[in-house]
C-alpha cells in the first residue's frame, strides 16, 4: 500500500496537483505549457465534457471528430513535468481505493503529445517551422533521481556533450516515441531537442548577467556526434521535452514532443505571429489524431 504522504489525494479523491479523477482523462493527452493555450486547443473540439483548473494545471476533456482527447497545461520546466507525468500515470495505473499499483496486465500506456514553442539553434531550422523531437537532451538534474537506462549512442552523446560544454555533470539523452513520430511527424522537420533548466542563462541569453562560458551558444550550435543516422546535432531548445521522454520511458508511455519554432537564435529573429504558428501545429496534430 502506498502511504498517504507519497500518493497524496485531495478530500474529493482527486490527485493532489492536477486535481483530477481517473475518469477525467483519456488515453490520448495533448499537453501545453501555457494555461491559456488549453482553450486554443479545445476550441477546435466538437464538444467539451469537462473543464478544471488547479494552480497552473488547466484541463479540458472533449471530443474531436469522435475521438476523446484531454488537453492539459503543465507550466514550464522539468520540475513541473515530474509532477504531471507521475500524476497522469497514477490516474491510470494506481488504484486510489486500495492505494496499490495495478497488476502489469492491467496497466495503461498513455499517448502524450507535447505541443510547445521552441527556439532554433540552427540556421536551417527557420522561424515558423514545425519540428518533431527524435531525441531530447536534458541539461537539468531530474534524472539524477531516477534509474534511467540509456543506450550506447545516448550515453556517448551525453558524455561528448558534457565534455563540449564543460559541464560538471552528464546530461541525459532519451529517444521519443517512434510510433507517435511515424504517425504525427509526416513532413515535419526532425531534430534533437535540448531541454534547459531555465530561459535566460541556460539558453544562452544575456540581459544584465554575463554567461560563465561566453561561447556557450556556439558550442551548442557546433556540436556533432557520429551516429548510424548521420551526424547527431542539436536542432532546438526548450524547457520540458527531456523530462517527458525520460519519465515516459520509465513509466511505459508513448511520448512525442512537437515544437513550433518561434525564434532563431543564430539570426536573432523572433516570430511576430507566434500564435499563428502554434495554431497551425495544433490544427495539424488534431487532424492526424
Amino acid at each position: 500500500m502506498i502511504p498517504a504522504s507519497e500518493l497524496i489525494l485531495n478530500p474529493d479523491g482527486t490527485i493532489y496537483h492536477l486535481n483530477l479523477l481517473p475518469d477525467h482523462i483519456s488515453d490520448t493527452i495533448l499537453t501545453v505549457g501555457d494555461p491559456a493555450r488549453v482553450a486554443q486547443v479545445s476550441r477546435h473540439f466538437d464538444s467539451i465534457e469537462y473543464e478544471g483548473q488547479h494552480r497552473e494545471f488547466v484541463t479540458h476533456v472533449g471530443y474531436y471528430r469522435g475521438k476523446r482527447l484531454t488537453v492539459l497545461s503543465t507550466g514550464m520546466g522539468t520540475d513541473n513535468i515530474d509532477i504531471v507525468m507521475n500524476e497522469l500515470d497514477a490516474l491510470v495505473n494506481i488504484d486510489f481505493m486500495s492505494r496499490t499499483v495495478r497488476p502489469a496486465d492491467e496497466r495503461m500506456s498513455l499517448r502524450i503529445i507535447r505541443l510547445g514553442t521552441s527556439g532554433s539553434l540552427q540556421p536551417d531550422v527557420p522561424v515558423g517551422a514545425l519540428l518533431a523531437s527524435q531525441h531530447a537532451i536534458g541539461l537539468d538534474s531530474l534524472m539524477q533521481f531516477y534509474p534511467l537506462v540509456e543506450t550506447g549512442l545516448e550515453t556517448q552523446v551525453a558524455q561528448s556533450l558534457q565534455q563540449t560544454l564543460g559541464l560538471p555533470f552528464a546530461p541525459y539523452v532519451v529517444r521519443g516515441s517512434d510510433l507517435l513520430r511515424e504517425q504525427l511527424a509526416g513532413d515535419l522537420l526532425i531534430g534533437n531537442t535540448v531541454t534547459c533548466p531555465g530561459f535566460y542563462g541556460p539558453q544562452g541569453r544575456r540581459l544584465r548577467l554575463d554567461l560563465r562560458q561566453p561561447d556557450y551558444m556556439q558550442r551548442l550550435q557546433d556540436f556533432r556526434h557520429p551516429s548510424p543516422e548521420g551526424d547527431f546535432r542539436l536542432s532546438n531548445f526548450e524547457m520540458e521535452t527531456a523530462g517527458y521522454y525520460a519519465l515516459g520511458q520509465l513509466l511505459g508511455h508513448e511520448v512525442l514532443s512537437l515544437n513550433a519554432i518561434v525564434a532563431n537564435r543564430t539570426t536573432g529573429e523572433f516570430a511576430e505571429n507566434s500564435g499563428e504558428i502554434v495554431d497551425r501545429l495544433i490544427v495539424r496534430t488534431l487532424a492526424l489524431l
